[in-house]
């Protein structure tokens, strides 16, 4: 009913995480929208799932290999947030060991793990104060005694700091994939595939590694992995589709990471099946917009680049024009030229895949059609929560009895807030506990 009231006559994509009842919704979609007049290959692509959330699922199995040594570290750290003079009593023991360090402590959301690894990465650097604390700090010490208090975990100790440590740089390659993932001011449906090559890549490598510990949690990581992405049958090959629209990588990158990973029985299996799915999208595409786009001739021209007057410039265009059309010999559409065609922009640390394709839409008028709806699919669900408040994802229960007007009101004023003043949480964060601190020092000033 919604779909309809908003004049959407189909849908390509659909992005949700991997809850049950959320299969059974695109079930459901893919069924009753299936001869919509928008329906694109009969839904066949419809189910994308977040690839953060599978992330996070993955970094789930990890994280139950060190469970014990991240508690402790985070009750260290909850000890010291908890009040202000805790807090100048880890000051004094910094200064006294001689650190010093702009970076602040932080308190995570332990369902989060994106901010457990935030936590561990600040933490670990402070080992030498924590355990110093507790030889020195009886408060400290007597807070960990009690079961009470600590939840009978005991305080942190030099081998919960390695673990963690050794941990975080592991953590490290997740947290800023998510990070890539969750983007939504530039394109993510072809960026997750570097990404997952790297991730898959050193979780191989740690499964060989002599350390205990990695070597576990890499196994336990790589059997979740396997369930998700493993064979590269299980992804949507859509998402494949996007990498081959990027001009740096096309079927070449592919061709090139299935063999590193499979075999080049695999890889080039992987390969015609992205290949024979582009050019379904390619033929649905044509058939559907025949009417409004022509194909150029072949004998027509791309306009050429440069100064007129610099001959050197001019021979270099004649010369990229000769070697465009001794490329597209023997190609019979779109797809065979833009794959016959050497990889563009790859040495371009700016280059923009979107803005490319603008650049190269009178080459391939039908093509770039695809490319602009395969490109706008994310990768990654956002909480809902977010959409309403900078300060945390909290929906109380006044936001949660909202009209669905307001509710589309407030995220579209929220969009335009994120867009016009870029916020950074964590930088918040710290600027306002550096201010918390500023003042209590102020305070005991004027209380001599």
């Amino acid at each position: 009913m919604s779909l309809r009231e908003w004049g959407i006559d189909g849908i390509f994509t659909l992005t949700v995480d991997n809850a049950s009842s959320n299969l059974t919704t695109i079930k459901f979609l893919q069924r009753v929208t299936k001869h919509w007049n928008g329906t694109v290959l009969g839904n066949e692509l419809m189910h994308m799932r977040c690839c953060a959330h599978i992330l996070n699922l993955i970094v789930g199995e990890g994280l139950k290999e060190i469970d014990a040594s991240v508690a402790r570290v985070r009750k260290a750290v909850r000890y010291v947030k908890s009040s202000s003079n805790r807090n100048q009593t880890f000051r004094n023991f910094m200064e006294r060991l001689g650190m010093e360090s702009k970076s602040l402590l932080y308190l995570d959301v332990p369902t989060r793990w994106n901010s457990t690894y935030l936590i561990l990465e600040i933490a670990e650097k402070f080992e030498k104060v924590f355990l110093r604390m507790d030889f020195e700090d009886n408060g400290y010490s007597s807070y960990f005694r009690s079961k009470e208090d600590s939840g009978g975990l005991g305080s942190s100790c030099m081998s919960d700091f390695q673990n963690c440590r050794a941990f975080v740089t592991f953590l490290r390659l997740f947290y800023n994939a998510t990070k890539k993932f969750s983007g939504s001011l530039y394109v993510t449906s072809n960026a997750f595939f570097d990404e997952i090559f790297v991730i898959q890549e050193s979780i191989s490598h740690l499964i060989k590694s002599q350390n205990t510990l990695l070597k576990n949690t890499a196994t336990n990581m790589q059997t979740k992995f396997e369930k998700y992405w493993g064979e590269g049958d299980k992804i949507n090959l859509l998402l494949y589709v996007a990498v081959v629209f990027d001009p740096r990588k096309k079927l070449r990158f592919l061709k090139f990471f299935f063999s590193e990973i499979y075999g080049n029985e695999v890889g080039n299996v992987m390969v015609d099946k992205v290949k024979a799915l582009l050019m379904k999208l390619y033929t649905f595409f044509c058939f559907v917009n025949s009417p409004n786009v022509q194909e150029p001739s072949g004998g027509e021209r791309t306009p050429m680049v440069g100064d007129a007057s610099d001959p050197y410039v001019m021979v270099h265009s004649r010369y990229e024009l000769f070697l465009e059309a001794e490329q597209s010999i023997g190609c019979n559409n779109e797809v065979d030229k833009y794959l016959v065609e050497n990889c563009d922009g790859r040495r371009d640390v700016n280059f923009e895949v979107l803005g490319w394709w603008k650049d190269n839409s009178n080459r391939y008028p039908m093509l770039s059609k695809v490319a602009k709806d395969v490109l706008a699919v994310p990768v990654s669900t956002v909480a809902s929560e977010l959409v309403f408040s900078t300060g945390g994802r909290i929906v109380d229960p006044f936001r949660s009895s909202l009209s669905p007007l307001m509710v589309q009101n407030l995220v579209c004023a929220q969009n335009w807030l994120q867009a016009t003043v870029p916020i950074s949480h964590r930088q918040s964060r710290d600027e306002v506990e550096a201010l918390e601190e500023e003042f209590h020092d102020l305070s005991n000033m004027f209380k001599f």
